[in-house]
């Protein structure tokens, strides 16, 4: 089948849980004999980059700003699929799906797929204006695709009590790894189990700014590494970084990949998860993946994806988050053994390779979208094609 991919920033994924579900998707899907197509942003691939592991890239410019860098990319993306002969267009993200009633009319009778990831409109970086647009885009991509997929159990309740829907459960997966051994990561002054990790985007919703509040008024000789970078949040790493002014063991990496990434989580004492919301935490997957012992706040998806393993505290209690800290600490033997726990965990219910087994049933099912109007889609094309 040739699948095309909408509404994700790019692949090889930088940073960002829905780039990292749509390559390990993707190029599942390749394996099994798909053709697949994925739109990227030329402000996050290169645009000289136009194949990877058999995946077909295809970058287009796009806005970025803040609020118009996924909504314009997704428009080019939808006007470019006219001249593709797409039999699946799988869009991820809520904000992308508010443009699913478009490619209905463009390219009647695919199928469309719309993952659900996160209720986005519950990130503090949003004002009002747009989170109600992102919560049309949730109406669109819950009414109009032709399946919805949600990643983790709590949106599947939502979307059953909210749209009257027969959503599909399938969550976010997760590879299992080797781990190697510290030595890119020297250059920050690390080795085995002489850090506490956090692998996240820098924005308020992520909770960084209750881990380092915390992580300063313990007394410990480990340090605290925080890998990650902002996404049209400088005010909020600003605020980070003030927060940590001072504390030379506070160190902030940026965005990491391949090897650093590795050898990160790979030798971390313990890998904690802060945020005050999710959609299906795949840092956190990774973490556990690699044995780590792992802290995290109670949100609901958080507890579903670690359920019986790691250690969590009160969601925004920077009080509760320093206890929990102060005594893991000080218990490497029951750190150590909750993460082999953990990592047994995400082999059982989060391998990528059955997850791309289920989702490629999912395209096999897909049913032909309802009758269209034929005369009102020439005129929604010829309309489409006057302005653009």
């Amino acid at each position: 089948m040739k699948i095309y991919f909408i509404g994700q920033k790019g692949i090889p994924a930088k940073s960002g849980g829905v780039e990292r579900h749509v390559e390990e998707l993707a190029t599942r899907l390749v394996r099994a004999g798909h053709e697949i197509f994925v739109y990227t942003r030329a402000n996050y691939t290169g645009k000289s980059l136009k194949k990877y592991q058999g995946v077909n890239l295809i970058n287009l410019l796009n806005l970025a700003t803040k609020h118009l860098d996924a909504i314009s990319h997704t428009f080019r993306a939808c006007l470019d699929l006219t001249k593709r002969d797409a039999e699946i267009i799988h869009f991820h993200s809520i904000g992308p799906a508010s443009l699913i009633w478009l490619v209905k009319l463009l390219k009647p009778g695919v199928p469309i797929i719309f993952t659900f990831h996160t209720k986005c409109y519950e990130h503090k970086k949003w004002g009002l204006i747009a989170k109600a647009y992102l919560k049309f885009g949730e109406l669109v991509g819950c009414l109009l695709a032709d399946k919805t997929i949600v990643i983790s159990r709590q949106l599947n309740q939502y979307t059953e009590k909210k749209y009257k829907i027969d959503a599909t459960y399938i969550p976010n997966g997760v590879s299992l790894v080797k781990t190697v051994k510290a030595e890119e990561i020297k250059k920050w002054g690390l080795k085995k189990d002489n850090y506490i990790l956090l692998v996240s985007r820098l924005v308020g919703h992520k909770g960084v700014h209750y881990l380092i509040e915390a992580y300063n008024s313990l007394k410990t000789d480990k340090k605290l590494v925080i890998v990650g970078a902002g996404a049209f949040t400088d005010r909020y790493v600003k605020k980070l970084k003030t927060l940590a002014r001072g504390n030379k063991n506070i160190i902030f990496t940026g965005n990491q990949t391949g090897r650093e990434l590795a050898e990160l989580f790979s030798n971390a004492y313990l890998f904690v998860q802060p945020s005050e919301s999710e959609g299906l935490s795949i840092a956190l997957l990774e973490a556990m993946s690699y044995g780590k012992g792992v802290l995290f706040s109670d949100i609901p998806e958080n507890l579903e994806v670690a359920k019986g393993v790691g250690f969590s505290f009160i969601n925004k209690n920077t009080a509760s988050l320093k206890k929990k800290l102060s005594y893991l600490l000080d218990q490497p033997a029951l750190v150590s053994a909750q993460g082999e726990l953990g990592k047994a965990r995400v082999k059982k219910y989060y391998d990528w390779n059955n997850i791309t087994e289920k989702i490629i049933e999912i395209y096999e099912n897909a049913s032909l979208v309802r009758p269209v109007n034929n005369a009102l889609v020439a005129r929604a094309r010829k309309f489409i094609s006057l302005i653009f």
